[in-house]
């Protein structure tokens, strides 16, 4: 087989590269950006578009955007040989198929595209302890049905609280239906090519050869195996002219890069804390699993919660100044103490009359957030962000990084970064981008005590 095809990822939050290590992440989408992102030894690198926290025609626009420059640095670095991935949420969420849709006009045309949900992250990466692997239910696919794992029982992932989102809401699990719902019946189900797991597990380069005309297929996975499997087919039919687009969760990614194990094991990560000092958590996420979450943390010795009430932005919309400083003053003092202030968004959800002011209040909620990031103890140990359009915005907004190289994972699923040696604020700061889904009620703790155990 020839040179495998250059992997790049445009993801529409920070959490894509969960199940990978050592690769690039880029904030910023200008051509030399890009460049970088080529020029790299990675197998694979991440461009973080935080789509999923934009309207449907700014995720268009910045997604067209970035299409463009690709195209240019792609010509620019003389890169024939690539595989583009949509990088979406695992229990479907997103601005499907906007995305791709803008993808395959700037960049095909594509032979087809594969919608890939499948996410098992207690198998992310060999490097996990047993327990790690224990601790967290995935998503599989299974007969073309996608099914959330909770309490070790498949749940058809319509019946779940990410089907019933106010922004990306949806009515099937079986993807085949779900496509045509989330096109309008512009593609039909019974025209969607579905690839189950016998397909899989038996061999499908053959008919991977045999589709053309951008064909939206499906894909079963139960196992990381079965992905790898799948890619391995994928990759052959690559160096052999066929040119693909993916729609997926992060475990397809994994299967893509066939990266060997990070090099230093999640539990031993503590090991990046500056000085041993308390760190900070910021908390966006508002979904039931962070908020269970959430609680333990507030239970772990050391932590002190603040809480955010944004409620208060909406009453008093011209009072945002007043809190910011009421809130940076709350983790100074905690800091001060010896403690790790938790920040966090009250958990109420709130009500809005359409989608765009809940949209517009969010990223009035988000900013907020970042002022008090940039507002931290310079001397923090560590930082956590917890959800992922909140990790996308401290990245690149709260901490303005243009791009950042991945360590690996800390627990499964939760991905660590470290700030550049010359950041202006924060340098060296290790910094975990932990999804808003992932991990059960005791992970969030988990990750604290991994980073805070060497501390004294």
């Amino acid at each position: 087989m020839s040179k495998k095809p250059k992997i790049i990822v445009l993801d529409d939050d920070p959490t894509g590269s969960q199940t990978v290590h050592s690769c690039l992440l880029l904030m910023r989408w200008d051509v030399e950006t890009l460049r970088t992102g080529l020029q790299d030894d990675s197998p694979i690198f991440f461009v973080l578009t935080n789509t999923r926290s934009l309207p449907p025609e700014s995720a268009a626009s910045v997604t067209k955007e970035v299409c463009h420059n690709l195209k240019l640095a792609l010509k620019e670095e003389e890169v024939n040989d690539f595989l583009i991935v949509s990088r979406s949420d695992s229990t479907l969420r997103g601005h499907y198929p906007i995305e791709t849709d803008v993808i395959a006009a700037e960049l095909g045309p594509f032979d087809a595209h594969f919608i890939v949900p499948a996410f098992f992250v207690g198998e992310a990466s060999r490097s996990q302890s047993v327990s790690d692997r224990r601790r967290e239910g995935g998503r599989i696919t299974r007969d073309s049905i996608h099914y959330l794992i909770i309490d070790g029982v498949p749940t058809p992932v319509h019946e779940t609280e990410f089907a019933r989102d106010s922004v990306f809401g949806y009515h099937y699990s079986y993807l085949p239906k779900y496509v045509e719902e989330k096109t309008q019946g512009r593609i039909q189900a019974d025209a969607v090519e579905r690839f189950l797991l016998s397909d899989i597990r038996a061999g499908s380069l053959e008919r991977l050869m045999k589709l053309s005309g951008n064909q939206c297929a499906v894909v079963d996975g139960e196992t990381q195996a079965d992905l790898n499997r799948f890619a391995e087919d994928v990759l052959s039919a690559a160096s052999q002219g066929k040119r693909f687009l993916f729609r997926s969760a992060a475990s397809i990614l994994t299967a893509l890069a066939a990266l060997p194990e990070q090099a230093i094991a999640p539990e031993n990560m503590g090991s990046y804390v500056r000085s041993g000092k308390p760190g900070a958590v910021i908390v966006g996420s508002h979904v039931k699993k962070t908020t269970q979450q959430l609680e333990k943390l507030l239970e772990a010795e050391g932590t002190l919660g603040i809480e955010v009430n944004v409620q208060r932005l909406l009453d008093e919309p011209n009072q945002s100044a007043t809190l910011l400083t009421e809130m940076i003053e709350s983790t100074h003092a905690a800091h001060n103490a010896g403690k790790t202030p938790v920040v966090y968004t009250s958990r109420q959800e709130l009500s809005f009359k359409d989608v765009k002011t809940r949209l517009d209040f969010g990223e009035k909620v988000s900013g907020l957030l970042m002022d008090i990031v940039r507002g931290l103890p310079s001397d923090i140990g560590f930082l956590i962000s917890k959800g992922g359009i909140t990790s996308n915005d401290v990245l690149s907004n709260g901490l303005a990084l243009t791009k950042a190289r991945l360590l690996g994972q800390i627990l499964a699923g939760c991905s660590m970064v470290i700030t550049p040696s010359d950041h202006p604020q924060f340098p060296n700061l290790p910094v975990v981008l932990f999804p808003g889904n992932v991990g059960d009620a005791d992970a969030l703790a988990t990750v604290y005590r991994r980073l805070t155990k060497n501390a004294g």
